[in-house]
């Protein structure tokens, strides 16, 4: 099971995280987020092991924009969390892998990832809420029955350490991976290494 951790911006923090077996980091690049990358480096990432693959999340912002923040921080794939049409998605997926989060509240929404298909890497089911991702909250999984597509997915929205037992219990082919931000967090940003280590070590006893 992929384990993607959200929602970085501390560098001592980034350097624990660094030390456990996970798949992606994610950085937010939208201003309006409390876990808004505003002070991190690229000399800052090069602790990260290759394995570790460096996610960018955006919301609604510009291609160039985009592009200019995969250059300066060595970013292997990107996160589109707003309203990103399917054609913004196929021009950028020809320089980069794309995450494409859908917000989900109801079996209608599952329905709206079907435009997107062929164009991303992986969708991202989180939890519809006024806000971009980060609510803390979680949607009914049942749902994630409803979908048919054929492009893997990551689940996302108020994951704790508690959830271990229901995330296994998930049956569908497609389900690669949960997304871990608030609900391991002692503020904003920055993450509580031991509730990490604690869930991915019972997430990966049970597959052994």
């Amino acid at each position: 099971m992929k384990i993607k951790v959200c929602g970085m911006k501390y560098r001592e923090n980034i350097i624990e995280l660094s030390k456990l077996s996970i798949d992606f980091m994610g950085m937010i690049f939208y201003e309006k987020s409390a876990r808004y990358v505003d002070e991190l480096t690229l000399s800052d990432l090069d602790i990260l092991p290759n394995q570790i693959k460096r996610v960018g999340v955006f919301v609604n912002a510009e291609a160039d924009f985009i592009l200019n923040k995969v250059n300066q921080y060595g970013l292997n794939i990107v996160q589109l969390h707003g309203h990103e049409s399917p054609e913004f998605c196929r021009n950028l997926s020809k320089t980069i892998p794309i995450i494409k989060a859908f917000s989900i509240e109801n079996t209608s929404d599952i329905q709206n990832t079907k435009k997107y298909e062929g164009l991303c890497e992986y969708f991202l089911f989180d939890t519809k809420t006024p806000q971009y991702g980060g609510s803390g909250q979680k949607f009914d999984w049942n749902i994630l029955n409803e979908y048919k597509g054929a492009t893997p997915f990551l689940l996302s929205g108020g994951i704790s350490v508690d959830d271990a037992d229901s995330i296994r219990s998930i049956d569908h082919p497609l389900f690669k991976g949960v997304d871990l931000n608030s609900k391991f967090e002692i503020r904003p940003g920055e993450k509580n290494i031991k509730q990490l280590e604690q869930f991915i070590k019972e997430i990966q006893y049970e597959q052994d």
